[in-house]
């Protein structure tokens, strides 16, 4: 079973490119706001740093969700593509002062803020534009997820966040400072996580420091888990939208809310990964002393996960209709590490031939580079071609 792409419109676009099926991402973001409604308090934003295609921005932004920036250019593409102001939240590590004042100016939601050097940057800022700037603690949980281990943001020897014990501390420091409301706690413990005893286990560690705080009169307006949830690599046409309702109805079972509180997700990948293709071009088929080789004009520059990660993504000759020949599918960069899959099956490659890798539109097309002074991929929506 292949997915369905408008092949022949394709024959006049140079390779490769991201195709975004736009169809499937309105079934899918139907599918988080349906979910999502059931449970009150539930507010879901797109964690930008998947996918910041101006176009698919927009079809999120038309949905109704927030946006989750990591930087100054997210908050920036995430006002140009509509996302109300208010509907911002911004985290990250690393934030520079004009990253700092641009979401002052903007009048954010709120920062994530993730250590006291930070916190007094923001007050000090706020302060100058006679402002006050709403806040959330990103606390480290010390909570692992069954995930790849670049992508695990919630142990204690993570950059992310302030540790736990630390956290009392935090607050009372943000309740002197003039400049600063406290409104929340964010957490995040990974990414393209499937197994849901990982978020039973944030919820357990969030009830404990509630019930802490709250000894000490501390009371929670906003609690912000992030996201995390993985998409089927393996099977992105029997499973193209994932399992939305055991996530929410996850937190909703496990977590417990205070009467009036909020409950935030940063969605990403969930969001946006199925729903984009990488196409590329067959340019030859090497055959090699010990193995085949299909040659694509896609490399490691487009499509940096498999590199990067040893990531897995369905690959399809949508050109073909041949038996499978088994193939290494490699790229034209000048890296041994530019293999897109190694010994697979795929319908027999020639020429020309159209290859889709599926499931990338995720931290694809906004993880390209111009290595090898190459250009970067366009991005097309379904509408492009119609």
């Amino acid at each position: 079973m292949k997915g369905n792409f408008p092949i022949d419109k394709f024959q006049q676009i140079r390779t490769p490119f991201y195709y975004y099926d736009t169809d499937l991402l309105r079934e899918t973001l139907r599918a988080i706001n349906n979910e999502a409604s059931k449970h009150e308090g539930f507010v879901v934003h797109y964690a930008i740093k998947a996918n910041a295609n101006r176009k698919v921005l927009n079809v999120i932004c038309q949905a109704g969700l927030g946006a989750d920036c990591v930087s100054g250019g997210e908050i920036e593409r995430s006002i140009e593509a509509g996302f109300p102001s208010q509907k911002i939240v911004y985290a990250g590590v690393g934030k520079s002062d004009w990253e700092i004042n641009l979401g002052l100016d903007c009048n954010i939601f709120c920062f994530n803020v993730e250590s006291i050097p930070e916190l007094e940057v923001i007050n000090e800022l706020a302060e100058k534009k006679g402002k006050i700037a709403q806040v959330a603690f990103r606390i480290n949980p010390n909570v692992g997820a069954h995930t790849h281990a670049n992508i695990t943001t919630g142990l204690a020897e993570n950059k992310f966040g302030i540790a736990m014990q630390d956290m009392e501390e935090v607050i009372e420091k943000a309740s002197k400072m003039k400049n600063i409301k406290f409104v929340g706690l964010h957490f995040h413990i990974g990414s393209q996580i499937l197994d849901m005893t990982d978020f039973i286990a944030l919820c357990n560690r969030i009830n404990d420091l509630q019930n802490q705080l709250e000894l000490h009169h501390i009371k929670v307006e906003n609690i912000n888990v992030g996201g995390g949830l993985g998409i089927d690599y393996n099977h992105p046409n029997r499973k193209p939208i994932p399992d939305f309702k055991d996530y929410f109805d996850t937190y909703a079972q496990h977590l417990n809310l205070r009467p009036g509180q909020k409950l935030h997700f940063e969605l990403g990948r969930a969001v946006v990964g199925q729903m984009g293709s990488l196409i590329t071009k067959t340019l030859y088929v090497k055959q090699g002393t010990a193995k085949q080789f299909a040659i694509v004009d896609a490399g490691m520059t487009d499509l940096i996960r498999p590199a990067l990660y040893q990531a897995y993504h369905k690959i399809e000759n949508i050109s073909s209709e041949e038996p499978c020949e088994t193939y290494d599918v490699v790229g034209p960069i000048c890296e041994s590490s530019d293999v897109f899959a190694k010994a697979i099956d795929i319908n027999k490659c020639h020429r020309g031939d159209f290859i889709a890798i599926r499931s990338a539109g995720a931290y694809g097309e906004i993880m390209a580079s111009q290595y090898n002074c190459r250009k970067l991929p366009t991005g097309y929506i379904t509408e492009d071609f119609k």
